[in-house]
């Protein structure tokens, strides 16, 4: 019971840290890999999953603003649209895999409102956020066995 409750902690808190929710799950994470008791491929994959989702749910909210960008009050006109797209284009899909970094949520809303090809954006959003828990496990490898 504690492995799953253990498990369903880390990918709520995954899934709303990839979302506008002000929050962290890397210490979490971290806590649970320290502590053992769950596998850490389950760990990297469970923490993937959620924030891939938590992040989807920021672009599902880049594409709903969509409905107001005929707003006076919006705050892109056509104009910054339109370049957007070009730079969407150009730049977009590749940025996708900075998503796990600082300010990644932006870039999931920017390719919402921007209408980013769906399944481009869950395939390397995943792998971003895949590598970057796959990375986290590593460096606290690498940590709790300077320690010993």
């Amino acid at each position: 019971m504690a492995l799953s409750a253990s498990l369903i902690g880390l990918f709520v808190s995954a899934m709303l840290a990839a979302t506008p929710i002000p929050m962290q799950s890397e210490i979490l994470f971290v806590a649970l890999q320290t502590a053992g008791g769950v596998a850490l491929w389950q760990m990297i994959l469970v923490a993937s999953i959620g924030n891939t989702l938590g992040a989807l749910i920021t672009y599902a909210l880049g594409r709903g603003m969509n409905h107001w960008k005929d707003r006076k009050w919006f705050p892109a006109s056509g104009k910054q649209l339109e370049r957007g797209h070009r730079w969407l284009d150009r730049w977009g899909a590749p940025l996708l895999l900075l998503s796990w970094a600082p300010g990644g949520d932006l870039i999931c809303l920017v390719a919402g409102v921007l209408r980013m090809n769906l399944w481009l954006f869950l395939s390397l959003v995943f792998i971003a956020k895949t590598g970057r828990y796959a990375a986290l496990a590593w460096i606290t490898a690498q940590a709790l066995a300077l320690a010993q």
